[in-house]
């Protein structure tokens, strides 16, 4: 198992880190587009289809709708402003699952779902690519993401008491979110000294640093909690040793859409 998630590391990594800084433009958008399609044939089996035909039919109509958004860049407002939403109401019905179960349990309501998922995932990478320091802007929501995961993790281990989410996944706890916030805090308060910020950006920019990390964190649960409802660990195998695209990206899922509407209320993404 280590040597299948070293070697599929190995892989992906140089293709990843190539496709998010290399590519621009079109090429870019259907980079994320076909890595948001694959998700979409994963969330389809999370939905409860089964059968390859109508996963591949799910993943035709979410590939439809990025084309839709990319030829009609003015719909991006409503994706991302549905995203929120969204997202908020996810948090809800995870703390409240399994009683949220009646809500959602209908393969129609899963798979639209899917959609306030994947949709504005991608919606928010192509307009932070889009400004001008769209590479930046993308390294620092994935490293505000990332240090939150290794933060929650050893935190968790070492201090991990109190469940976070127990009926969606048991082994997350309240000290490895407090422990993911503050190693995330601590990079954005390195970075914003370093830029130069004032008291006031650096307080929105830690503000937002919160409200980025605990949707990445809600994003985690989300998926967690569509998993345990078909009663499957991972995604997919399509990732050796790492599970499905979905496993890998989930956390995003939720930071990416939120972190590019707070760039764009706050006007710091076209600076």
């Amino acid at each position: 198992m280590l040597k299948q998630r070293i070697i599929t590391a190995l892989i992906l990594l140089p293709v990843a880190l190539c496709g998010f800084f290399l590519l621009n433009g079109g090429d870019f958008a259907l980079f994320i587009g076909l890595v948001v399609t694959l998700g979409a044939w994963e969330w389809a089996r999370l939905a409860g289809l089964v059968a390859q035909p109508l996963r591949i039919a799910y993943a035709a109509v979410v590939a439809g709708g990025l084309m839709l958004l990319y030829i009609l860049p003015e719909l991006a407002p409503w994706v991302l402003g549905a995203s929120v939403i969204w997202w908020a109401l996810a948090t809800w019905l995870v703390l409240t699952y399994p009683r949220s179960n009646e809500l959602w349990s209908s393969a129609a309501c899963r798979l639209l779902i899917g959609l306030l998922i994947l949709l504005p995932a991608w919606q928010g990478l192509v307009l932070l690519k889009h400004w001008p320091l769209g590479n930046w802007l993308i390294l620092a929501v994935m490293v505000l993401v990332w240090a939150a995961d290794i933060g929650a993790y050893f935190s968790g281990r070492a201090l991990g008491k109190r469940k976070l989410a127990p009926q969606v996944s048991p082994g997350k706890s309240w000290e490895g979110v407090y422990g993911g916030l503050a190693v995330s805090l601590l990079i954005t308060l390195v970075v914003g000294l370093n830029r130069g910020w004032g008291i006031g950006e650096l307080l929105l920019g830690l503000l937002g640093a919160v409200v980025v990390v605990m949707s990445s964190v809600v994003g985690d649960l989300t998926e967690s909690m569509f998993k345990r409802r078909e009663g499957i660990k991972d995604s997919s195998n399509l990732l050796p040793g790492h599970g499905g695209v979905l496993d890998r990206i989930d956390s995003l899922t939720a930071a990416i859409p939120m972190f590019a509407v707070l760039l764009w209320a706050a006007e710091w993404g076209v600076m």
